[in-house]
């Protein structure tokens, strides 16, 4: 879910922004300042790093001018004094603009959407780049304007830093972004009365755990923070971290709750609970996150089941759910219609029982191809077994359904009736096929019976190919026109029927241009035919338009199919011995070299 970047325009925006962090920079000075250098609990940048990551970057300037001097005022006033200000506003700023700039670089939506890879992004950009190289400046400063050491003073700048990041930089960017008030809006009154009960059940817990308890027992926060993340959600797991950090903090700053059990200075409890709040933060906050992204999932699988029951009872087609081993999981009710068969019948059974077995297995690799290229979809076409409207062919689009890892447990295949199409199909394949003039074979079509039959050739049949061309064809145009001209190619092709055996076929190859292929015949025979063919033709001349009528002979190229020669060739070598045929006189045969 992408979020909106705000673009404050107020004068007033910035200058509440700087007011806040001087309150927040403020009390932490004023509270845990234990050693005189450091604050130990720092949350004032979590703000400026909350403006910087929901605000377009023409706001940052006025922002972090803001929050700059806030700093200044508040390190000059309760901190290390009026040398610190500057360069400690400018470790300040540093460390929110770099976690800032890191997570505009890599989280293509923002905090707030809850998603495991942006809170990630987050967390590595805080605790590695941004307090490990702040950290050195304001340990430089430290160390050269109070007795604290180089070391003491990194180690209290990145636990305070890092500590008070992650706990309220979630809190305040999901405030600035209004997810708490959309929260509000959106929720039920139910669901927001469990919210506020586990928060202040969660809150008397702690209160009890850092106040009354007389044993350590912070195992205590584990469940309801973890109960909180589940029922909450986010917003829930970064609240029930801020309650922590001011209740726990609180209560170890003033010499309260199980940390003072142990022995040492109280910055280094405070350091202890900074490490516990992280833990504590580090259980809830990816949880949440976690348990967001399963129910966004689960939302829209829940609509895109509803859109697919929808679909798949309203539709024509049958849809079907098919188990990885191919038996049927669902039938759309539309089976009963196209199948006949009811749709609970089918559940259980094998979905090849569906197709003709003839087709069964062209269905079945379609149906493994589906489960091997999950991304694809596999389209196969195949005669049904049963059909109740006299359907004759069907088509199976087939694509796999996968699981939470990726892997396919199933495949959705919708089946439709695609018999007026195969008719459609079947009609223009015909039309195609035959030229329209003459009646013979199409171009096309001839062509492809002549590739059949060298291979059958090539099995140990015998036939051989005859290309005819009639003789002087352009003049009849001439003379007569091209409607007589129609008539003789027609008329031609009547003549040399009657000539012709069952099996071999006649094509117009284009123009006055004709082949013969005849089937089951050596050369020989072949040259008979075709002479009684040259003499059928010559005996009868053709009427052009009932009156006039015109004398047709026609020239003969003759080849032999060996099964070696492919379709190119022996058509260049008949059109050869045409060639010759025609150089001879013309009205004769001639056999390829």
């Amino acid at each position: 879910m992408s979020v909106p970047l705000r673009s404050p325009s107020s004068f007033f925006t910035p200058v509440i922004a700087g007011v806040a962090y001087f309150l927040m920079a403020s009390i932490a000075l004023l509270c845990s300042r234990f050693e005189g250098g450091l604050a130990f609990i720092w949350a004032a940048n979590a703000l400026l790093m909350a403006e910087l990551q929901t605000s377009e970057t023409r706001y940052w300037p006025r922002v972090i001018a803001a929050c700059g001097i806030a700093s200044m005022i508040s390190t000059a006033l309760f901190g290390m004094g009026p040398a610190a200000a500057l360069p400690m506003a400018a470790v300040n700023i540093a460390e929110s603009l770099i976690v800032a700039i890191l997570c505009r670089r890599f989280i293509p939506v923002h905090l707030a959407d809850g998603s495991k890879r942006s809170l990630l992004v987050f967390i590595l950009a805080l605790c590695l780049p941004a307090n490990m190289i702040t950290g050195l400046g304001a340990a430089m400063v430290a160390s050269a304007l109070t007795p604290v050491k180089f070391s003491a003073a990194w180690l209290q700048w990145y636990s305070g830093h890092v500590l008070g990041g992650l706990t309220c930089t979630p809190i305040l960017t999901m405030l600035l972004q209004g997810q708490v008030s959309r929260w509000i809006e959106q929720t039920t009154g139910k669901k927001k009365l469990e919210a506020v009960g586990l928060l202040m059940v969660f809150a008397l817990i702690t209160v009890h755990v850092f106040f009354l308890a007389r044993y350590p027992m912070l195992f205590l926060l584990l469940l309801p923070l973890v109960v909180i993340a589940f029922r909450v959600g986010s917003l829930g797991a970064a609240a029930s971290v801020v309650l922590l950090a001011i209740i726990g903090g609180a209560a170890t700053v003033t010499g309260h709750g199980p940390l003072n059990m142990v022995q040492g200075s109280i910055g280094e409890r405070t350091q202890l609970f900074q490490l516990f709040l992280a833990f504590s933060f580090v259980l809830s906050m990816p949880l949440a996150a976690e348990l967001n992204g399963r129910r966004r999932l689960f939302q829209m699988l829940q609509a895109s089941e509803a859109r697919y029951r929808a679909i798949a009872e309203h539709s024509g087609d049958v849809v079907l759910n098919v188990s990885v081993d191919g038996v049927i999981e669902y039938a759309s009710p539309s089976a009963a219609e196209q199948i006949g068969c009811a749709p609970g019948l089918l559940v259980g059974r094998p979905a090849e029982i569906l197709v003709d077995p003839e087709d069964r297995p062209e269905v079945i690799r379609a149906h493994r191809r589906a489960l091997a290229q999950p991304g694809d979809v596999q389209t196969v076409e195949f005669r049904p077994l049963l059909s109740t409207d006299g359907a004759d062919w069907c088509e199976m689009v087939t694509r796999a359904m996968l699981d939470e890892q990726g892997l396919p447990i199933g495949v959705v295949s919708t089946v439709r009736d695609m018999s007026r199409h195969k008719a459609r199909q079947r009609a223009l394949q015909r039309v195609a096929a035959v030229d329209t003039l003459t009646g013979a074979d199409s171009r096309w079509a001839f062509l492809e019976k002549l590739e059949q039959e060298i291979q059958r050739v090539a099995r140990g049949s015998h036939a051989c190919l005859l290309l005819i061309d009639i003789d002087h064809f352009k003049s009849v145009n001439d003379r007569f026109g091209h409607g007589a001209g129609d008539k003789v190619l027609s008329g031609f092709v009547e003549r040399l029927r009657p000539g012709l055996r069952g099996g071999d076929s006649i094509g117009r190859l284009g123009g006055e241009e004709f082949a013969v292929l005849l089937t089951g015949t050596d050369i020989q025979r072949a040259t008979m035919v075709c002479e009684r063919l040259r003499n059928m033709v010559s005996a009868q001349r053709i009427s052009a338009d009932g009156v006039q009528t015109i004398a047709v002979t026609f020239s003969a190229g003759l080849v032999e199919l060996d099964g070696k020669a492919g379709r190119a060739e022996l058509l260049e070598a008949a059109d050869k011995a045409l060639y010759r045929a025609k150089n001879s006189g013309r009205n004769c045969l001639r056999l390829a070299a």
